[in-house]
């Protein structure tokens, strides 16, 4: 039997089976074998663990112990992620693909709305039986996390009225809100996706008996985190403000959050006044408690070793010791001593998403940091990171400088950088789908109702890159990295103060000849950026002409490649753009890096391709920059961003 899955639909010896909706609403899989409303319980072969999830599922079902459908759902909260991971326990060990799709049918009429999307996309990045299968973008399966409820409002109107129509949406605050100047970014559905894909790549609560090790997961956690915190200084710099400060638990929250957002089921997201005092909060933590952990973890920095379950040492002081914090500060089940170093940055997000009702008095539903659907919307999302990532850098600098020995590639010399075209930014409107954001009534037809928001794109360019090679053939690493020149008030940072702020912009492997090689790398070929997931109509479309296209979607984990440059703006935000090709041979995890097309830069699944840290060669203090300004595999030069107000409608 040849099975090939496209957009979510299966075909079986070239023949389509029977349609059954399987997501929030029309998210359609084609079972060939199974229908829905037939399904019963595969037999115990089709289940590599013997069908021992399903059965205590159904018990459950049975039993009235799952929560209802239409009722809200947080990942945070116990009783939700431990019903969902029921639902991804039961698919993950499914041993064929009619079992997948036939429990995922099933238990789509009975679940949750939200544990079920949640299981099934998480289902799908990890189970082998899916491997190929591109899922629809989130903001349109769940769109009332994404859009602001007043467009909601309207499409519930339009429907009613069964008047076609398409709204525009706008970004939360007013003009009296300096932080609504970079709403843009924390509200770009395209990193709010890409935000909520990683936590389902990477999940905190992954067990490695679920069929494979996430490699380098605690670090993965930091880099990505400090990726969107430098990147938001950026944005903040591109509109004339300082960069974002660290959250402290003894001071006020500054600026408050309206998030004009609501659940599908279970009212408006709670929003939070400006100057709000941290509260203990009920059943999760107190606030001292959030302070002995953080000294418990800076206590183990500064002594180079955590102390893990068992009182064992673990040396933390090396390249690999990221990886330990990462575990521990998340923490994930990969964390050596969850009992005494907690949980840090998820029972943060519950504490900080609590405190517009920290008491429970208004029993109000979860905020939005307790979704990472919704968390970057917050610009609090961003203080809370920085104050990680300042715990991060504590243990970076703490580590000893890379030498000039360290940091050379033998023979090789970068001889030239440059830009081909210039870096400009731009707005565009953005169209998707609402037809998922209201319910259906019988005798109603659905009417098209969709909504468009500007979001931040860039025109194409390309780097050029001269090496100059004195021996023979070798593979090389080429990194790409660029951070402000300059801070708010016009001081140039130091190069130690700048590679901390630097934002990955690229990351590839070359084949270098002896002599000259000229490189030339396009912009949308980035390995950090993946390219927009099509609409779920645009993908039913591709997949009944055959899905040929899809190939490159497989993978959303990724900035939105139209998101790799900060927005600049119209003098030209002056940025540091460095160049480091550094020794394949050396970093490469896999072979034949050059030729291989299938890495992504944060996906989840075997063995991370680049032995090097994140960031390398920036990722340490540099007390003397003339180590860089000597180094002939570094090219350092000044370009600068612009944005000229440009808005395509």
């Amino acid at each position: 039997m040849i099975v090939k899955l496209h957009a979510l639909r299966v075909y079986i010896d070239g023949t389509t089976g029977s349609l059954v909706t399987i997501s929030t609403m029309r998210v359609l899989v084609v079972l060939g074998l199974v229908a829905a409303a037939a399904f019963q319980v595969a037999s115990a072969g089709s289940y590599s663990d013997g069908g021992a999830a399903v059965q205590k599922l159904v018990q459950d079902l049975n039993d009235g112990k799952l929560l209802e459908q239409k009722h809200w759902f947080s990942l945070f909260n116990t009783r939700h992620r431990n019903e969902a991971l029921m639902l991804f326990d039961v698919l993950i060990h499914c041993k064929d693909w009619a079992s997948f799709v036939g429990n995922a049918a099933y238990f789509r009429q009975k679940m949750n709305e939200g544990e079920f999307v949640y299981a099934l996309y998480v289902a799908v990045i990890h189970s082998s039986l899916a491997e190929h299968v591109v899922l629809p973008p989130l903001y349109e399966v769940t769109p009332h996390l994404f859009t602001n409820s007043e467009v909601i409002e309207e499409a519930y109107r339009a429907k009613q009225k069964q008047t076609p129509g398409k709204f525009k949406s706008s970004f939360t605050g007013t003009k009296k809100n300096p932080e609504q100047r970079v709403a843009y970014f924390g509200e770009d559905i395209g990193l709010n996706t890409h935000h909520v894909t990683w936590h389902m790549e990477f999940p905190f609560w992954w067990n490695d008996a679920y069929g494979h090790h996430l490699d380098r997961k605690g670090e993965n956690f930091f880099w990505i985190h400090h990726q969107l915190t430098v990147r938001f200084d950026a944005e903040r710099l591109s509109n004339y403000l300082d960069p974002v400060g660290e959250l402290q638990w003894n001071k006020p929250i500054v600026d408050g959050f309206a998030p004009h957002t609501t659940y599908k089921y279970g009212g408006q997201f709670p929003a939070r006044p400006d100057n709000v005092k941290f509260e203990d909060v009920d059943d999760v933590a107190r606030i001292r408690d959030m302070v002995i952990v953080e000294s418990r973890i800076r206590d183990a920095i500064a002594h180079g070793y955590i102390v893990d379950s068992e009182g064992k040492h673990i040396d933390i002081s090396n390249e690999k010791g990221i990886d330990i914090l990462g575990d521990i500060i998340e923490s994930s089940l990969y964390s050596p001593n969850v009992q005494y170093y907690g949980a840090l940055h998820n029972t943060a997000h519950i504490v900080l998403g609590r405190q517009g009702d920290p008491h429970g008095k208004f029993d109000l539903p979860p905020g939005v940091l307790e979704h990472f659907e919704t968390a970057t919307r917050d610009p609090s999302f961003f203080r809370l990171h920085k104050y990680m990532d300042n715990i991060f850098k504590e243990h970076k600098d703490n580590l000893p400088p890379y030498t000039k020995a360290d940091l050379e590639f033998s023979g090789v010399s970068v001889t030239e950088l440059a830009v081909v075209g210039e870096l400009e930014t731009y707005f565009e409107d953005f169209e998707y789908s609402l037809i998922n954001a209201v319910d259906d009534a019988e005798g109603i037809p659905d009417v098209e109702i969709s909504t468009y928001v500007p979001r931040l794109n860039h025109k194409e360019f390309t780097f050029r890159i001269d090496v100059e090679n004195g021996g023979a053939e070798r593979l090389a690493t080429v990194r790409i990295f660029a951070w402000p020149h300059k801070d708010n008030n016009g001081i140039e940072y130091t190069f130690d103060e700048g590679r901390w702020n630097a934002i990955e912009l690229d990351k590839f492997w070359v084949s270098l000849k002896g002599g000259k090689t000229s490189i030339e790398r396009k912009s949308t070929e980035s390995s950090v950026t993946v390219p927009d997931v099509p609409s779920i109509h645009d993908l039913f479309a591709e997949a009944e002409a055959g899905g040929a296209g899809l190939a490159k979607f497989e993978s959303a984990t990724g900035l939105p490649n139209r998101f790799l440059l900060p927005k600049g703006n119209d003098r030209g935000l002056e940025f540091d753009l460095v160049v480091a090709v550094t020794d394949g041979d050396a970093d490469s995890a896999v072979p034949n890096l050059h030729e291989n097309t299938e890495y992504n830069h944060y996906g989840s699944h075997g063995v991370y391709p680049d032995k090097r840290p994140h960031g390398y060669p920036l990722d340490r203090k540099v007390p003397d920059e003339r180590v860089f300004e000597d180094l002939p595999n570094f090219k350092h030069i000044q370009v600068k961003v612009f944005n000229h107000g440009e808005h395509i409608h």
